[in-house]
């Protein structure tokens, strides 16, 4: 279960990379009834989002075809430097490099050896979300890559993580867990990709009603994916794509 007390490997910050800050703005607190605020010109349009003054993600404005569409999922490390180091000689890539925050942090973007792009995280001032699985805020993410089995062996070298096959049915998914959590520290799965789809990390935001949710995405601009479905034990759940391309899902979780 994801928490907001940060452990070396988990999920700690939430961001959207878009080529319309403004746009992907109207499209997310509209559907998620998010509050934000901009950092201004000076720091790229940089805005947070929040649910009752506490954060719950970031939004990104990026230019270049370098970089799509896409939301980044960032892994809390004790030292990025380190990390960076530790990835490209797993077989990673930097797509960009340590750079401090203006003393809120230390931050990079890699993508692994199957091309799913994610990000490090190195706390100063600031630790990571404020929310995390209530109403409106990050609740799970999952991994999609073509080779479920291989790619274990990079982010064990990584982030040192626990992966654990869970059943599901007639298949098993595996779940990952911090090197120094318990039981209950679960934060994320493994997904066999589709063929023909771009590995990619996926984040789930909580939401109250899942089918709604949908409905308010797709009027929003925004494509429903897969339609919601229910997972026994888990939830209901859909697969949305916003107005410029960036996939999520909504889930309203069992319990």
């Amino acid at each position: 279960m994801l928490t907001t007390d940060y452990l070396p490997g988990a999920p700690c910050w939430i961001e959207v990379h878009t080529p319309d800050a403004e746009a992907a703005d109207a499209f997310y607190t509209g559907l998620f009834g998010w509050q934000s605020g901009t950092l201004g010109p000076e720091f790229m349009d940089y805005r947070f989002c929040q649910v009752d003054g506490k954060t719950v993600a970031g939004i990104s404005q990026v230019t270049g075809d370098e970089w799509r569409p896409a939301w980044v999922t960032y892994f809390q490390v004790p030292d990025c430097d380190v990390i960076a180091k530790t990835i490209e000689q797993a077989g990673g890539t930097v797509l960009f490099p340590p750079s401090d925050v203006e003393g809120q942090g230390r931050m990079a973007i890699f993508a692994d050896p199957a091309g799913a792009v994610f990000a490090a995280w190195q706390p100063g001032r600031t630790k990571g979300l404020d929310l995390v699985t209530e109403p409106g805020s990050l609740g799970w993410v999952e991994l999609y890559t073509p080779d479920p089995a291989a790619i274990r062996a990079f982010y064990q070298a990584v982030f040192g993580w626990r992966i654990e096959d869970m059943p599901m049915g007639d298949l098993s998914y595996p779940v990952i867990s911090p090197a120094e959590g318990g039981e209950t520290s679960a934060i994320a799965g493994i997904v066999q990709l589709q063929p023909g789809d771009t590995p990619h990390w996926l984040p789930y935001f909580e939401v109250p009603d899942c089918d709604a949710t949908a409905a308010v995405a797709q009027r929003l601009g925004g494509t429903l994916e897969a339609p919601a479905t229910d997972v026994e034990g888990v939830g209901r759940m859909a697969f949305l794509i916003d107005p410029h391309g960036a996939r999520f899902a909504a889930i309203t979780s069992t319990g």
